[in-house]
């Protein structure tokens, strides 16, 4: 069955996302403010639009996958006069708690319905149409999204009410920045102690050190030739990305009084290499590591 969808925010994730809704047989109607991202989606074979109100005219359902929370709200702001009555609203940005439910909460007081609903897998897993949802909303709405999200991931999972999807989001991303910081800073000692990167890889990848990280994203090139260290860290999940992740990490940590020192540690390592590399995947960091210790930064 045939939905009709807008979609706003075509960059690295949206672009992919707005493709595989085009490629199930949905009815999409597409807007980014750069013209070549909507020439993009037009190729994909999507309706491009030239303003962002015109993409939840008569629609269903209105995805948007945005890079800031302030973004989200002012574009919410142009979408919900222009929607039908009872539009679904999907928010596939990572944002700020507090953001996600104001958004919704508008939302719902303009008479339409919403959720957030952000992602983890990457270009590679919104390429694929592999990625994981964290859905924050009403059990009813998330019913509703779940054949369209379905399009887009591998694994769609309600968390709960809205903005607890970003919670996950944001609880998932603070722990694979923690990870990737440690496993690179094993990985360069033990290139120091001369392990090759393959030994380390067939050991660890089947010990008690074991990660997400090593197996599916190994920061150095070789073990797993689908990893962004085999295309000179070209994202991706970028630099720029996780440092605003983790920045998000460690303002909720300090706002509900939780010691994690962890966490707090890899967002100012990460807004430090973002300073420099936030063009680079973050997997990147190893470099920095690896740059640092042998006093070259």
């Amino acid at each position: 069955m045939t939905t009709k969808i807008g979609f706003l925010g075509l960059g690295h994730m949206g672009a992919p996302m707005a493709a595989n809704l085009v490629a199930a047989g949905h009815d999409v109607l597409a807007f980014d403010p750069v013209p070549e991202a909507r020439e993009n989606a037009r190729a994909a074979g999507a309706t491009a639009v030239d303003t962002a109100a015109e993409a939840a005219v008569d629609r269903d359902v209105v995805i948007t996958m945005l890079p800031k929370g302030k973004l989200v709200l002012d574009v919410y702001a142009e979408l919900l006069p222009a929607a039908a009555p009872g539009t679904l609203f999907i928010d596939c940005s990572t944002i700020d708690v507090a953001d996600a439910k104001t958004a919704a909460a508008r939302a719902v007081t303009a008479g339409h319905r919403a959720l957030d609903a952000p992602v983890s897998g990457g270009v590679t897993g919104a390429t694929a149409g592999t990625l994981t949802f964290m859905v924050g909303g009403a059990a009813a709405d998330f019913a509703a999204a779940h054949k369209i999200l379905s399009v887009m991931g591998g694994k769609v999972v309600h968390c709960g009410d809205v903005g607890v999807g970003q919670a996950a989001k944001i609880c998932n991303n603070m722990l694979l920045g923690i990870s990737m910081i440690g496993l690179s800073e094993a990985l360069v000692l033990g290139e120091r102690l001369g392990l090759s990167h393959q030994s380390f890889f067939d050991v660890v990848s089947t010990a008690s050190g074991q990660s997400w990280a090593l197996t599916s994203y190994c920061p150095v090139p070789g073990p797993v030739p689908n990893s962004p260290a085999n295309n000179d860290y070209q994202p991706g999940f970028a630099t720029a990305l996780m440092s605003k992740d983790l920045t998000l990490a460690a303002n909720a940590l300090r706002a509900n009084g939780i010691d994690g020192q962890l966490g707090e540690l890899a967002a100012a390592i990460y807004e430090r290499f973002n300073n420099t590399d936030a063009g680079r995947d973050f997997s990147a960091i190893i470099t920095d590591i690896r740059q640092r210790g042998e006093g070259t930064e």
